[in-house]
């Protein structure tokens, strides 16, 4: 996988100078694709190791612009048209879709609790302490709920066998409940 990133990451470097603030910040993102793509224990839905690189640097920067308390207009119209460059062929389409189901297979094999929990954190983006106020439980529970189910999910999700069974999610449920 190597091979396919690394030969890539002038480019990126020189396209991420004209969207962030600092030198840091580059250095910062770069990493973290980095670190993101060595996480991965399979590699094979990766079709273009560019574009890839590239997408996971987008989204940070998503992540990081949203974040700031001031966004510069430019950078996000930047960005959008940038989103526009990725080729959407009907294989990358079907290959999403097939994630998506995966994803949601997975979810599915939390408690309701646990669910809720995992997507207020990551996808919504919410502080444990608000969590656990909305929810009227203890930061601890947040806490060890939401790393319970992202260890869970991660699991489900690299394990392709289990991740594409129904009746694997609806098994996950129960073992999850009787702990």
């Amino acid at each position: 996988m190597g091979r396919e990133i690394l030969p890539h990451e002038r480019e990126l470097r020189a396209w991420l100078r004209k969207r962030v603030a600092t030198p840091s910040d580059v250095d910062d993102i770069v990493q973290e694709c980095y670190c993101r793509l060595a996480q991965l224990r399979n590699v094979a839905h990766i079709e273009n190791g560019r574009a890839y690189l590239f997408s996971m640097a987008r989204n940070m920067l998503q992540q990081q612009l949203k974040s700031a308390r001031v966004v510069h207009l430019e950078t996000i119209a930047d960005l959008d048209a940038a989103q526009g460059c990725d080729e959407l062929s009907p294989e990358r389409i079907a290959s999403a879709r097939g994630e998506l189901r995966r994803v949601q297979s997975a979810l599915e094999a939390l408690t309701e609790r646990a669910r809720r929990i995992f997507l207020l954190r990551r996808v919504d983006g919410m502080s444990q302490k608000d969590i656990a106020e909305l929810l009227d439980v203890s930061e601890t529970v947040v806490e060890n709920d939401a790393s319970r189910s992202l260890r869970k999910v991660l699991h489900l999700l690299t394990e392709p066998d289990i991740a594409d069974l129904p009746a694997a999610a609806k098994g996950g449920r129960a073992h999850a409940r009787s702990r």
